[in-house]
């Protein structure tokens, strides 16, 4: 049943207009009775209009989040297709049959038989696979083969002039910068990338641009200074 709140009024306005007159308790109490019960319908309105708003956002909302329906259908990609990459490699064109999900990783290692670049923790925490792509440092486990087409890749293979080894390979000998040796090929192409950026003036420095590189033989000492020692002849370190 629909109450109007303004015949209500009308009706507590005329018992104000008769007090006067009429003072008696129960007047005095119709009166309290009205005032309470517009109020409470006061209250029970708003109560009711701030509900019907809060169920239209959540229907809008709900609506919004429902996933929507498109026309254009995504063809789906065969991972197990077999795809011809072109790669180079230490200065040398290499062209593979491969899966697109094959890492530039596994590449390397299982198709090239490039093992120098190792294969440790495959979750680019290690820093053992360590290669330089058009003379920056990457993990080569986090990134595809296919996605370096055209690219400069240079394994620890590919640092060495023929017999002449690389002014970095031959710090780290000189220095005795390594003791089981199968971290090394990635902290060497590490360093090497690191020269190239040319952001290290310190063997503070060395150290944090290195600390992607971990040397489980605890060989860290010895690095820095490897490392330190080819800074100083930075042009002859870059690739």
């Amino acid at each position: 049943m629909a109450i109007d709140l303004h015949n209500l009024g009308q009706q507590i306005d005329f018992i104000r207009r008769q007090l006067p007159y009429y003072l008696s308790n129960k007047l005095k109490y119709e009166l309290m009775r009205l005032r309470f019960r517009r109020r409470r319908l006061g209250q029970f309105a708003i109560a009711g209009t701030v509900g019907a708003v809060l169920e239209g956002i959540t229907k809008q909302a709900m609506a919004q989040s429902r996933p929507q329906t498109t026309s254009i259908s995504a063809t789906p990609i065969d991972l197990n297709s077999y795809v011809d990459v072109k790669l180079r490699i230490n200065g040398k064109e290499q062209t593979l049959n491969i899966e697109p999900r094959v890492t530039l990783l596994d590449a390397l290692r299982e198709r090239l038989d490039l093992t120098g670049t190792k294969k440790g923790c495959d979750h680019g925490q290690c820093g053992a696979c360590t290669v330089l792509v058009n003379g920056r440092r990457i993990n080569s486990c986090l990134t595809f083969a296919i996605m370096h087409r055209g690219a400069e890749i240079t394994t620890i293979e590919g640092l060495a002039k023929g017999d002449t080894l690389h002014p970095m390979q031959a710090a780290f000998v000189a220095h005795d910068a390594f003791q089981c040796g199968y971290c090394t090929p990635g902290q060497i192409c590490s360093a090497v990338g690191l020269v190239n950026e040319g952001h290290a003036q310190s063997d503070a420095d060395i150290r944090e641009l290195m600390s992607g590189n971990i040397c489980r033989c605890g060989a860290y000492p010895n690095i820095v200074t490897a490392v330190r020692d080819v800074l100083e002849g930075k042009q002859d370190a870059a690739v």
